[in-house]
């Protein structure tokens, strides 16, 4: 796996592991405010980013464009702001990067359908 298929399955391997390690946290504390939160980071943050790096690596003309590279850039900027907005919006700090990281996660997915669709075989 090369390319941004590689780098999609990569930085979710990271979400995951931070996801995991997030739930431990809550889990020895008994804490499970932040749930949503976990819950976005480990299905956004992995699961999406994978199945996204999957499919660049089975389409492989898809991978290769200046749009799969902008398309991994706002997917994983996505998940950067909107995890720790989600947290920060539970806790009553505020909304507005959970909004900002779900708009760009919402650009992320539109990316993704408009490339399904120019590589339809």
């Amino acid at each position: 796996m090369r390319g941004v298929s590689f780098w999609f399955v990569a930085t979710g391997s990271v979400f995951v592991t931070l996801g995991m390690l997030g739930g431990i946290a809550m889990s020895i504390s008994g804490d499970h405010s932040l749930a949503p939160a976990h819950a976005h980071l480990n299905l956004v943050g992995w699961v999406t980013m994978a199945l996204f790096g999957v499919y660049y690596h089975l389409v492989p003309a898809a991978a290769d464009t200046t749009l799969a590279r902008a398309h991994f850039a706002i997917a994983a900027a996505g998940v950067v702001i909107m995890v720790p907005g989600i947290m920060l919006a539970i806790t009553d700090r505020g909304e507005s990067l959970a909004a900002t990281g779900s708009l760009l996660t919402l650009a992320s997915m539109l990316i993704f359908v408009v490339t399904v669709l120019r590589n339809r075989t």
